[in-house]
């Protein structure tokens, strides 16, 4: 979408979809209501591109003994950014993880090879602690992988002894860290479990249905101040909840009204309040306010800047930064919302 497109924060149906962005330039800008504005900034997608001015001796090293072999995605799925900035990306397609340092040109790929039952092989979503330890989930293995801020191997949940040992297809993670909590979601099992740090399961919320606090084949989960936001993928909805599990609004519907969903993958918020689902079947992100209602949606399918084949993972940071993974493109688009100055809900009726 261009600047000035006529999406300003108003509902719109799937057949008016922007046309496509093959002559564009790589990069676009969305001008919307009250000033706001939604920009693309940059795409990656491999080691490479975090430390791409190799010096003169390297380049000579290169010369004589091969250029490096760099890590790319293959099949990126979830994402999330620490406290340093650090952009972490799941990838079942490499059967590990990325970590790109841009800032201090630094890459770290993690995985865990072999056949015991603490290998990695199909590492799913990701979430992060108040330390920067990492939480990673694996739909095949069944358990999460904890590791430290430098990519060290703690421990894993999920082949304890116990309750936690319930695991099915585990997906969806999120951390809160001062209550001590981890939830996640068991997509076969259609339910979320509340565990405690040492991966103990202190509660279950939901169970397979179509009626509130019911799920059909749950995916990502995301914490938003007292609430807990479940992707509820074949109930074509996100779910919200209070920490405690107790149901408070849904947004989403299955159709081809505005406010439908096709395929939702992921779920994020950012510092106006408003909710951004990833919509893998759709090829684009559609924006919510609180009352479920369609503000504007950005992307449609393609392979130029803007567009998606199959966005999964998505995650909006403390500065409104929105990062989407295009998963069938093998990377991930960065976007950067400008919102108003105005109190969240001023100006959305």
């Amino acid at each position: 979408m261009l600047a000035g497109a006529a999406l300003l924060l108003t509902p719109v149906r799937a057949t008016e979809r922007p046309k496509h962005l093959a002559a564009v330039p790589e990069q676009w800008e969305m001008s919307l209501e009250g000033g706001r504005t939604l920009t693309w900034e940059r795409s990656f997608n491999s080691e490479s591109q975090v430390k791409p001015n190799r010096g003169f001796w390297n380049k000579l090293v290169d010369v004589i003994a091969g250029a490096p072999e760099y890590h790319h995605l293959m099949r990126p799925y979830s994402i999330a950014t620490d406290s340093r900035g650090r952009i972490v990306v799941t990838d079942p397609g490499a059967a590990g993880v990325h970590i790109f340092d841009f800032a201090q040109r630094k890459y770290k790929f993690i995985e865990r090879q072999g056949k015991s039952k603490d290998a990695m092989r199909s590492p799913q979503c990701v979430a992060i602690d108040a330390q920067d330890n990492l939480y990673v989930t694996d739909s095949e293995a069944g358990e999460i992988f904890v590791f430290d801020s430098n990519g060290k191997f703690l421990h894993a949940i999920g082949s304890l002894k116990g309750g936690e040992g319930y695991f099915k297809r585990p997906t969806g993670i999120a951390v809160d860290s001062a209550a001590q909590r981890i939830y996640v979601t068991d997509t076969l099992r259609d339910e979320v479990f509340v565990l405690d740090m040492e991966g103990h399961v202190l509660q279950t919320i939901g169970r397979s249905g179509q009626a509130d606090g019911e799920f059909n084949l749950p995916t990502e989960l995301r914490l938003d101040g007292p609430n807990l936001m479940v992707v509820d993928a074949m109930n074509f909805r996100v779910q919200v909840f209070d920490r405690s599990g107790a149901f408070q609004y849904s947004i989403g519907k299955i159709g081809d009204s505005p406010g439908a969903m096709f395929r939702p993958k992921a779920v994020g918020v950012d510092s106006e309040g408003d909710l951004y689902v990833a919509d893998g079947l759709w090829g684009a992100v559609q924006v919510f306010n609180r009352r479920g209602e369609l503000l504007y949606y950005f992307g449609s399918p393609g392979t130029h800047a803007g567009e998606f084949q199959l966005p999964a993972g998505l995650f909006i940071d403390h500065g409104d930064q929105v990062f989407v993974v295009d998963s069938f493109n093998r990377r991930v688009q960065v976007f950067q919302y400008a919102g108003s100055k105005a109190p969240a809900g001023e100006g959305m009726n």
